[in-house]
């Protein structure tokens, strides 16, 4: 039996936020998404983090001449999630006993509309 796709008014509605990463260490993609949910895990629990639908679409290296490490990333989570996502990740300020900055710079509803903040 062939499983059929759920219309598209079913589905669960996505929004991408674009972040500013900033880290003094290099940061990996996998390394990346185990801090963002690790902030979610923190701050909103388990049970409240399981609805954001987290997911890193895609980590960017920034050329930079600072001490730190500049990144774009852009992030999946479900829509009405939004601001819960933000303040999470606005608690961020270390992984691994080293310092990194977390900064929402743009809130898009497609990943092409993600391109003209980046």
């Amino acid at each position: 039996m062939k499983l059929k796709v759920l219309p598209k008014s079913q589905r669960k509605h996505n929004h991408y936020l674009v972040l500013d990463v900033k880290s003094e260490t290099e940061i990996a993609k996998n390394d990346f998404t185990s801090i963002v949910w690790d902030a979610c895990v923190r701050f909103q629990g388990e049970n409240n983090t399981s609805n954001f639908n987290l997911w890193t679409i895609e980590l960017i290296e920034s050329e930079n001449d600072s001490l730190f490490n500049e990144y774009k990333a852009i992030l999946r989570c479900q829509r009405d999630f939004e601001d819960e996502v933000r303040s999470s990740l606005a608690l961020v300020h270390n992984s691994d006993r080293k310092r990194i900055s977390i900064t929402c710079i743009g809130i898009s509803g497609t990943i092409k509309g993600c391109s003209k903040y980046i």
